[in-house]
């Protein structure tokens, strides 16, 4: 292993990343900027201040509970039904849904948006992650990549688990990495883990909508036999105390999907050769 990328809902990683770095000098993390309401929303001053941070960010995700998509999905179970808590609480809808970030579809960037991807586009050497938005807005953020010129892009796992084959195939053959991460089939899964609000009774599990993950990670396999070893990354999204620590769940990882018929020389790409390529590593180390 050379390498690990921290994710934080909470702040720009490449801080922590910056004090990992000069603690173990033979080893290096990476970290960026999650555009979470922490931080604004969609925030171009903030994207900015990542870029320098610390040791700099690898990545800008476009959100991850403060989407308008993954917001909108949280909620609790309530008299034995999932309810979101936009109906639960109206509060939840005027404050949080209403500041979430949202993709144009059908018209031109924002100028927030617009300004923050030229950011990512003018550094080349971080990656562009697509955040937890709906499967339209992120393939609408991969053309919108193309068409600014940013040369790495992640579809995150958030997005692959609810994507049809076909989106994923058109995303991939835009040249985007598709991303599957473990926790997104594991037991934890519909209980929460991160607890990005303060307030109590927002502490929600997002998996209660209808389109959630199904097949485990015997579907993973598949679809990346479908979409070749080539084009996808695997990594844990571990981190949390109610998991294992995240060397560990690669380990996991790797081994399912080596008895689930995935050759040795693909594993090699997704955890190896193509994590490289969106770092901007050497790869002949």
């Amino acid at each position: 292993m050379r390498a690990i990328v921290f994710m934080d809902v909470f702040q720009i990683s490449n801080g922590t990343s910056w004090l990992v770095n000069r603690a173990l000098p033979d080893f290096k993390t990476y970290g960026g900027l999650i555009l979470n309401t922490v931080y604004g929303g969609m925030n171009p001053r903030a994207v900015k201040t990542a870029i320098y941070y610390g040791d700099g960010a690898k990545f800008i995700s476009l959100g991850a509970h403060s989407t308008y998509f993954q917001a909108a999905r949280e909620g609790r179970m309530d008299d034995g039904k999932f309810v979101p808590l936009s109906k639960l609480y109206p509060k939840f809808k005027t404050e949080e849904l209403a500041r979430a970030i949202r993709i144009p579809l059908d018209r031109a960037p924002g100028p927030e948006l617009d300004e923050i991807l030229q950011l990512i586009a003018s550094n080349p050497h971080m990656y562009m992650n697509t955040g937890h938005v709906s499967v339209e807005e992120a393939i609408r953020l991969v053309d919108l990549a193309e068409e600014y010129g940013i040369q790495k892009v992640l579809v995150a796992s958030a997005v692959t688990k609810v994507a049809a084959m076909e989106q994923l195939e058109y995303m991939a053959d835009k040249g985007a990495f598709i991303e599957y991460t473990l926790a997104a089939y594991t037991h934890t899964t519909p209980i929460p883990k991160t607890h990005y609000y303060v307030e109590r009774e927002y502490a929600s599990i997002d998996e209660g909508r209808e389109e959630g993950p199904k097949g485990g990670i015997r579907l993973v396999a598949e679809q990346i036999q479908e979409l070749g070893a080539d084009h996808c990354i695997i990594a844990t999204d571990f981190g949390v105390y109610t998991l294992p620590e995240p060397v560990e769940g690669l380990r996991e990882f790797i081994a399912c999907l080596l008895d689930l018929g995935i050759p040795v020389e693909d594993i090699r790409k997704l955890v190896k050769t193509n994590p490289e390529r969106l770092l901007g590593l050497d790869q002949f180390r």
